[in-house]
């Protein structure tokens, strides 16, 4: 029993050693890409997605969900940018700074 935990010990300090060394090489940044890759493709072909842990977080926590919701909905106002306040004034300053442009 003691030799398998000083053998898993020492795999993984030495493991670990090897991949900080690995990882800064040519082959090592190609490696990783092409996992990172791999990676992607799986997730877009399962689809797999990381909101499912997004949910379960948000499910254990009820009233930040809702404050998290709230602040959203105040933050994302659906609206077109014609009933912007100030839309009249940004519409006529951007058609004059063209017209600049277009006279140089």
């Amino acid at each position: 029993m003691w030799w398998f935990l000083l053998k898993s010990a020492l795999s993984s300090v030495f493991g670990s050693s090897f991949y900080r060394w690995f990882q800064n090489t040519r082959v090592g940044v190609w490696f990783q890409g092409s996992i990172d890759r791999f990676m992607q493709y799986v997730a877009d072909k399962y689809d797999i997605e990381l909101a499912k842990k997004e949910e379960k977080w948000l499910a254990q926590y009820p009233a930040l969900k809702k404050r998290i919701e709230l602040l959203e909905e105040q933050a994302h106002y659906p609206c077109g940018l014609e009933e912007f306040d100030d839309f009249d004034k940004l519409d006529k300053r951007i058609k004059e700074l063209e017209n600049a442009d277009s006279k140089k």
